[in-house]
């Protein structure tokens, strides 16, 4: 599970919060919901999360390891697909995946079978030899969201996963997320494609000028109000914040 308390991040220079004393936890077997505005402390909070970025205080701690104390240990845990493409465009897509297998010490028996599986699932077969510089956008995040496969993370975290995938792609990947749940791992999803994240998502967190100002259980959303939609909601809460502020 993630469970973070009381997280705060304040960047230097600025003196104003990203992040304000958030708290919650996802646990096993749940598929997490992270949603707000632009600039509302989301990507800084899965940078702080995944060990990218230092915060000031609170605690982050992935699967029971913190990820402050025992650093390597969290993001062994880890498999992270960011907003960005950070990967290595003078590699082949497939040299690209044996260097983060090789990280994480994954068996080479284990990384071609799960390869097999999932660049068929993903429409890279054809592709994952030749250089990712070569690569189109949605090619680029395939290729992040195979490194962050080729592990198997007990903790699946997803900023803007589905950006320039194709429809077929972004299909299987809903599926790949509901089947880690489905084992009983975490799967941690940032994005602005409401729609998506209301069909999947068991409950949702939404964020704005630093503060989490909610957290609902989709199941229960629906169940109580069937005329609200996700968006309505986020759109309500997000609109009542502004105000406050």
């Amino acid at each position: 599970m993630i469970q973070i308390s009381n997280f705060s991040k304040t960047y230097a220079g600025s003196g104003v919060k990203a992040v304000d004393d958030v708290s919650f936890t996802v646990a096993d077997g749940e598929i997490f919901g992270f949603l707000g505005p632009n600039g509302a402390g989301k990507s800084t909070t899965i940078k702080c999360m995944t060990g990218i970025l230092a915060f000031n205080d609170g605690h982050i701690t992935i699967n029971g390891a913190d990820i402050r104390e025992n650093p390597v240990e969290a993001k062994k845990k880890i498999g992270f697909v960011p907003d960005e493409h950070v990967i290595y465009e003078g590699l082949t897509g497939m040299q690209y995946i044996d260097f983060i297998a090789d990280v994480f010490g994954v068996e080479t028996p284990r990384r071609k079978e799960l390869m097999d599986k999932y660049l068929l699932r993903l429409g890279m077969k054809d592709k994952i030899n030749d250089k990712i510089s070569s690569y189109s956008h949605g090619m680029k995040q395939k290729i992040s969201l195979l490194a962050a496969l080729v592990h198997e993370p007990e903790v699946f975290i997803l900023d803007e996963p589905m950006t320039g995938l194709d429809p077929q792609s972004s299909f299987e990947l809903k599926n790949i997320m509901a089947e880690y749940a489905a084992q009983g791992k975490t799967v941690f999803f940032s994005s602005h494609v409401l729609e998506v994240v209301e069909k999947i998502c068991t409950r949702v967190a939404i964020i704005d000028k630093g503060k989490l100002i909610a957290i609902c259980d989709m199941k229960e959303l629906k169940e109580k109000r069937s005329d609200l939609s996700l968006e309505e909601l986020f759109l309500n809460l997000t609109r009542t914040s502004e105000r406050k502020i």
